[in-house]
């Protein structure tokens, strides 16, 4: 299995050939089928979810998708990965993770997502041995080579792989394949743990996660989606794509919305007139770190 990702290169916006990405697909599963068994890093996204039914596909019951449960995650995204595993008869649990006792993930360093992973891998890897199981592997794409990543060393050093990055699968190429194949997440919009919305040094705690939960949460029960609630102390920050921007330009939601936030805690509400964009507090990390 390959370990060193370092020469792969994301191909954002390149048309998506289906028989090319078939063809992937028949290689994913033929380098699934020669780990014999394997546990699978399920966090209920479109890539694991593809990733745990194609392992499901060639493995069988060989084949267990694991799903962390903490504050750092939307309790949405727990319920849609149980419910996805349910409905598609792939084996499954979900166990506790601990990087809310970790004093140097808690200080939300540049380094926090190594430190989660680092955790994460070892009640992976407890599971694994408890289970009789021989490989890990997780979710990541070559779309998400672009972007600073610090868990992918700590996936690498626990021993994670990433086997559709091995296949050179983007993430359009999995949405084609996840639809061709009827799963219902093959549109699910692309997220990340609630810590993704604090700025680094900002330390990390479960009140501040919740704030941004509920925020989220409120946003999305009206209909608006592609948004991020930014948490900058007492102030929340609103990325919203295109037509929730719009949407949100209105009087009566805008009211709506202030009188929400400031019930859930926070003083002042803005937005951010960019947009939303993934990876956005990335930027401010030098380039030394991001690309370190």
């Amino acid at each position: 299995m390959i370990t060193n990702y370092a020469h792969f290169y994301p191909m954002k916006g390149t048309p998506i050939n289906p028989s090319t990405s078939k063809r992937k697909k028949a290689n994913l599963i033929q380098n699934l089928r020669r780990l014999d068994s394997v546990l699978v890093a399920f966090s209920g996204g479109v890539d694991s979810a593809f990733l745990s039914s194609v392992a499901h596909e060639a493995l069988g019951e060989k084949a267990l998708a694991v799903t962390a449960s903490s504050p750092i995650h939307p309790a949405e995204e727990k319920a849609a990965a149980v419910d996805f595993a349910q409905t598609t008869g792939i084996p499954h649990v979900v166990i506790d993770s601990d990087e809310m006792s970790l004093p140097e993930f808690l200080a939300n360093g540049p380094d926090r997502c190594y430190h989660c992973k680092k955790a994460l891998a070892r009640k992976l890897a407890g599971v694994a041995k408890e289970r009789g199981i021989r490989h890990m592997v997780h979710g990541a794409n070559t779309d998400d080579l672009s972007d600073y990543r610090p868990g992918f060393r700590a996936a690498q050093e626990s021993g994670l792989t990433a086997p559709l990055i091995e296949t050179a699968l983007g993430k359009a190429e999995i949405r084609f394949l996840a639809r061709e194949m009827g799963l219902s997440v093959w549109d699910r919009p692309a997220d990340a743990c609630l810590v993704s919305r604090l700025p680094y040094g900002s330390p990390i705690t479960t009140e501040k996660l919740q704030m941004i939960e509920s925020a989220e949460a409120f946003l999305r029960g009206k209909g608006l989606g592609g948004l991020r609630v930014r948490h900058h102390g007492a102030m929340a920050r609103v990325e919203a794509d295109g037509d929730s921007f719009q949407r949100m330009t209105d009087q009566a939601l805008r009211e709506e919305i202030v009188e929400r936030f400031r019930a859930i805690g926070f003083v002042h509400i803005a937005m951010d007139l960019e947009g939303y964009l993934p990876g956005k507090m990335n930027r401010e990390l030098s380039r030394e770190t991001r690309f370190s």
